[in-house]
């Protein structure tokens, strides 16, 4: 049974609990008791409800399944969380792996009361494992699924739970049980309810409602841009129908074809937001927003001083104040082009996937490129030093990597824009190890493109991919981009600069850890010397280079090597920084290591026994590092003959393991098959 993370002292979980942002319900919002009949009961525990886009929802022009599936989703998840008998709520954008990793890293925190330890594509394991074994009732929301498939190890289940998915293609399952509804237009009867309580402040409105409705074709995103403008314009009915007539015939000559109903009412929207804006701050806030990832803005993104120069027109000493932008949105809301909510906490906003095509497909070359400056910048402004693995890091994340997907070569000009690499450092520091590789080595790729090969930045994602590698447990491939780093490292500065013997550092760490033993030891015998060479013996960097190379040592079958460098940096560190400095606690152990290699058991023992104490006493008692000394001092008991000491930290180590990363985690399994036969007694 999967289990849950230790908790710290005050992290007890509050039940019921809630993560993601579930999107505000539209005015009169129609649960659709028609085109999507005994959705309530369908949902219940166990089961898997997914709203595709419907057979009859093919209109062109870049709506295609805007039908309203979302709106569902979140009505059907507000209703459940008022219900008696849900513990959790999570809902999840998404869109890609990366989204679908970080909403489960905040759903798990959630639920578990703690930072969960470990990279993210386990902490989704072991929540997935988690939701499948608890007897909390939870529901989980996954919102726009591109591809069902992508969801392969992340598959949620569980007796006590249900699972509610919107998907923007067809809901393919094989081996999965689920109910597929397909969610098209309105049905007439549900158009009219909806544009009727929509407009029930002024029932002189509703004039023409019914042929309004069928001009409209019942889809739920034109029926929501005509009330819209009808509310905010008072014009009637019959006379918005005149409206988009005249705007649909001109839009059909134009293109020489007939324009789904929602190309045309966007149109009649955004001249709303024109005239009610003149100053021209809600077009120029809607194309920023047409550049990012739509499924939830953070409003302090429009309120940067980024943006609002943007707003402002860019004059030299012009800047829009936060109160006009604040306005510019709600003019946006106010035309049905975006939805918003400033209550919060975060004030977010939101922009259907069509709209912002429509937006992109009709922005000028020059407006799009200015947009998307004042986006970069202003995600940079609002990016969080810490929290990576919070909601705010998660949305600029997939806001950032969805500029760079439509604004092309523009984040290129005069060298990778700095918001480029700040995205893939935080997947980084987030532990999204598949998706930080799968991101470094496109832009290592798309840098080489577009500024060469030597160029500094170029060098610069490379050794970011380099370090994704090697996160990924994929050392070798970790280090031939080392190796290709350190050599033009050389070309540059040459044997002796400090990057340069920082490359040879990186590389032999890699070595050592793709079993590169005697490679390791030359590598980092080098780069120990260098570092002593220009930065001292006892700067910190030696001192490292100089553990590095007694583990390399270590591995390379040379113990006594390792010995005698571990006893010197250990003496070293304790001079310089304390012998409770977690430095020299790490020197220590590689020194018990080494002795036990040797057959020197007591020496062994006695460090171990320093080390598990020290490791108490400065990180805690649950602390990998700790629960890691444990483990360690028990073989070393065992290599003494000293079974019954040796079984006693084994059971503390496999059960500290357990807590913090749960038991089927790969370290977890690791460590309890690392000292067989002392499982059981």
């Amino acid at each position: 049974m999967a289990q849950e993370p230790v908790r710290t002292a005050g992290s007890s979980v509050p039940w019921p609990v809630r993560s993601g942002l579930v999107p505000p319900l539209a005015d009169a919002f129609s649960a659709r008791p028609e085109t999507a009949p005994g959705l309530v009961p369908a949902l219940a525990p166990g089961a898997v409800v997914i709203l595709e886009p419907g057979r009859s929802d093919t209109v062109a022009g870049g709506w295609l399944g805007s039908s309203g599936k979302t709106q569902l989703a979140a009505y059907l998840a507000e209703l459940l969380w008022r219900s008696p008998g849900v513990d959790l709520l999570a809902w999840v954008v998404a869109t890609s792996r990366e989204a679908v990793l970080s909403g489960y890293l905040q759903a798990a925190a959630a639920a578990w009361g703690a930072e969960p330890a470990g990279d993210a594509e386990s902490v989704a394991a072991r929540f997935v494992s988690w939701l499948g074994s608890t007897s909390r009732n939870w529901l989980l929301v996954l919102q726009d699924v591109p591809d069902l498939a992508g969801l392969n190890g992340l598959w949620p289940h569980g007796p006590a739970g249900r699972v509610l998915i919107t998907t923007t293609a067809s809901a393919v399952m094989p081996g999965q049980h689920a109910l597929v509804l397909p969610v098209g237009g309105y049905s007439p009867r549900e158009a009219m309810h909806y544009l009727t309580g929509r407009l029930s402040a002024d029932p002189d409105l509703r004039f023409g409602a019914i042929d309004l409705v069928k001009d409209l074709g019942y889809e739920p995103i034109a029926l929501g841009h005509a009330a819209a403008v009808i509310t905010s314009s008072s014009v009637s009915c019959r006379e918005y129908r005149d409206v988009f007539a005249r705007r649909r015939d001109q839009l059909a000559a134009a293109g020489r074809s007939q324009p789904s109903a929602a190309a045309v009412t966007w149109t009649v929207s955004f001249e709303l937001a024109n005239r009610l804006s003149p100053d021209g701050a809600a077009q120029s806030l809607l194309a920023v927003a047409a550049l990012l990832d739509g499924h939830g803005i953070p409003v302090s993104v429009f309120a940067t001083s980024a943006v609002c120069a943007y707003v402002a027109g860019g004059r030299p000493g012009h800047l829009a104040d936060r109160e006009t932008v604040q306005s510019a949105l709600l003019v946006l809301e106010r035309a049905g082009l975006i939805g918003l909510d400033l209550a919060g906490p975060p004030a977010t906003t939101w922009i259907s996937p069509a709209v912002q095509a429509a937006v992109l497909a009709t922005m000028p070359g020059g407006v799009r490129d200015r947009a998307a400056r004042a986006a970069a910048a202003a995600l940079l402004e609002v990016w969080p030093d810490d929290a990576p693995r919070g909601w705010l890091a998660g949305r600029l994340r997939s806001c950032a990597i969805r500029l760079r997907q439509v604004t092309g070569d523009l984040l290129w000009a005069g060298g990778c824009h700095r918001l480029l690499s700040r995205a893939g450092e935080s997947l980084d520091s987030a532990g999204l190890t598949g998706p930080a590789l799968e991101y470094w080595s496109e832009l290592a790729g798309a840098s080489s493109r577009q500024l060469g090969e030597r160029h500094p930045d170029t060098l610069q994602a490379g050794q970011r991919l380099a370090d994704a590698y090697l996160a990924a447990g994929q050392a070798a491939e970790a280090a031939a981009w080392y190796q290709w780093v350190l050599a033009d490292r050389i070309r540059r500065a040459g044997a002796d600069h400090q990057d340069t013997v920082g490359a040879r550092h990186r590389l032999g760490h890699a070595l050592v850890s793709a079993g590169q033993h005697v490679a390791a030891v030359t590598t980092l015998t080098e780069a120990a010397a260098g570092y002593e060479r220009i930065r001292g013996a006892g700067h910190p960097d030696t001192l490292s280079a100089r553990d590095e190379l007694a583990a390399a040592y270590l591995a390379a079958g040379q113990p006594a090597d390792a010995i005698r460098l571990s006893q010197r940096t250990l003496a070293d560190r304790e001079r310089l920084q304390g012998g409770q400095h977690p430095d020299s606690i790490a020197s220590r152990a590689t020194l018990a290591a080494a002795l036990l290699a040797s057959d020197r058991v007591k020496e062994a023992i006695t460090q171990y026994k320093t080390v598990l104490a020290d490791r108490e006493r400065v990180l805690g008692h649950d602390d990998l590092a700790t629960i890691a000394a444990r483990g360690q001092l028990a073989a070393a008991y065992r290599a003494a003959g000293r079974a019954a000491s040796a079984q006693q930290l084994y059971g503390e180590a496999c059960a500290g393991y357990d807590r913090v990363l749960g038991a089927d985690h790969p370290d977890a399994r690791a460590f309890r098959a690392s000292l067989p036969g002392l499982a059981g007694g």
